[in-house]
């Protein structure tokens, strides 16, 4: 069992566990050792049954017992036969642990060439640790920093920005051809059209936002009041928008009334309304008194056609409501037709908005083509330039370039001899490490098949167990077949008989 432990420890560290090095055997883990093997197992052989459960055995009781129920079932699921409960990895037994830990060692994929082609010793231990620490991290909850003080030194809280957004245009599949060919080629990408590229993120969860809530409220709205008015979504969605334009027009009716008709105001009332006497049509000066006892001095017959003239203002006729109908229709038809005309010069402007866009593209590709040309041609005025300058003192000059050319020369054999001072030591510690790494996966194949052969001797061992076991019990049936009455005396006493019958026949032939 020593030898069995140690290979399935082996195992487990090989998984990802971290079982520390005095843990020799199964009966040294400790139930947070257990449940953490159990959980890196169960994510090497099905990452769905083993990512939603946590590698780490959690303080609380309820919690503990929640974990370990979670474990048992994936195991069931997994295929695993044994009796299982929380109380396997909780309070369990030398006996069932190894059951449990050898079920899922056998299930774990086992590939030869990634095991071959991990380096051994120090490294290759390095490699493992930080497998296991990314595979950690990976299943972690992230937590943003300043609500959990422990994440904060590993999550990092140097950048951090405001929570700033900008509109965004994004491509549509619908519309006219005009506006895909401008979303095709002259519309900026969405990463480049924020300001600052920290605005980025922050506008793409809002746009998205936004799209999550126009979504959800038209499909409540054609729900409810959208099927019942059993139309089209495109008539429903015209008369919506019709009903909404009359709403936002019904506030300026109100604010702005059609003058209703009245009867001509009388000039004499005007007259002796704002006082026609008096020098430059001044307004003519007395005492409240004087004022009222010159208007009860007026004619009662024209103060009657007053009062019915302004009953008949404040009370149209039919007519009069006919035409002020007529009138707000005529209204509503021009202001329609304004709109719409508002409609098409927006489009219009839309549409020289994406031609210019294009151009301004088109502009700017040919001046980046045009730099670049530009910048060709600076490079070989330059060199030209310098060809020149040196052109008055040529042979000088060409013994200067031929000084520079060896002394490169020189310098690139010395590096080249660096070079191989280098490349020796290095590729004798790779060829090294590489009989190493053969070394150690012949050494692995031949304890695999160490291992497999203990497999077949033990099942075999275990088959001629079972089949003596079997012959076992047919004996001791066929034993207790057999008549127990018989004496034993009767069968000693034809033995006997028999016998001597058989020595008088010798000795009668022997005569």
């Amino acid at each position: 069992m020593e030898e069995v432990d140690k290979i399935l420890i082996h195992s487990l560290r090989q998984a990802g566990t971290a079982v520390p090095p005095e843990v020799q055997s199964v009966r040294d883990l400790t139930p947070e050792l257990v449940v953490e093997a159990a959980v890196r197992c169960l994510r090497a052989v099905n990452p769905t049954l083993g990512a939603p459960l946590s590698p780490l055995l959690p303080p609380g009781i309820s919690a503990r017992f929640r974990l370990a129920s979670d474990l048992a079932a994936a195991c069931q699921e997994l295929g695993f036969g044994g009796d299982i409960g929380y109380q396997t990895f909780l309070y369990s037994s030398e006996h069932d642990t190894r059951r449990l830990l050898l079920f899922l060692v056998e299930k774990l994929p086992r590939d030869e060439g990634e095991s071959g082609t991990e380096p051994p010793g120090k490294s290759g231990a390095l490699l493992r640790a930080i497998g296991a620490r990314i595979r950690e991290q990976l299943g972690m909850p992230w937590v943003p920093p300043l609500c959990h003080p422990r994440l904060q030194r590993l999550q990092g809280t140097s950048r951090l920005h405001p929570f700033t957004t900008c509109p965004l245009v994004l491509p549509q599949s619908g519309g006219p051809p005009e506006l895909q060919e401008y979303y095709g080629g002259a519309a900026l990408p969405v990463p480049a059209q924020p300001p600052l590229c920290t605005r980025t993120p922050p506008a793409l969860l809002e746009t998205h936002m936004a799209q999550l809530s126009a979504r959800h409220d038209w499909e409540a709205e054609w729900g409810g009041p959208g099927l019942a008015s059993r139309l089209p979504p495109q008539e429903y969605v015209g008369r919506k928008r019709l009903r909404a334009r009359l709403r936002a027009l019904e506030p300026l009716r109100q604010a702005c009334p059609p003058p209703a008709p009245g009867p001509p105001l009388d000039p004499a009332w005007l007259q002796e309304a704002f006082g026609a006497g008096g020098a430059g049509g001044a307004l003519p000066k007395g005492s409240r008194f004087t004022r009222t006892q010159h208007h009860h001095e007026q004619d009662p017959q024209v103060l009657l056609q007053q009062m019915q003239a302004a009953a008949e203002t404040q009370h149209p006729s039919k007519g009069a409501e006919e035409d002020a109908g007529a009138r707000q229709a005529s209204e509503e038809a021009a202001l329609e037709q304004t709109l719409a005309q508002l409609d098409a010069a927006i489009d219009g402007c839309r549409g020289e908005m994406r031609d210019a866009q294009l151009s301004l593209t088109q502009a700017e590709a040919e001046v980046q083509q045009g730099r670049l040309a530009l910048g060709g041609r600076e490079d070989a005025l330059r060199l030209k330039a310098q060809a020149i300058e040196l052109l008055p003192d040529a042979q000088s000059n060409m013994a200067k370039l031929q000084l520079v050319v060896e002394a490169s020369g020189r310098r690139i054999v010395s590096l080249a001899g660096q070079w191989e001072r280098h490349r020796g030591p290095l590729l004798a510690q790779y060829r090294h490490l590489r009989a190493l790494r053969d070394t150690a996966q012949l050494e692995s194949s031949r304890r695999l098949a160490e291992i497999r052969a203990l497999h077949e001797r033990s099942r075999s061992a275990a088959d001629e167990a079972r089949r003596k076991e079997e012959l076992y019990r047919t004996l001791v049936a066929e034993l207790e077949a057999l008549p127990r009455d018989v004496s034993r005396a009767v069968y000693t006493q034809r033995i006997l008989e028999i016998v001597g019958n058989i020595r008088k026949q010798k000795e009668e032939i022997s005569k």
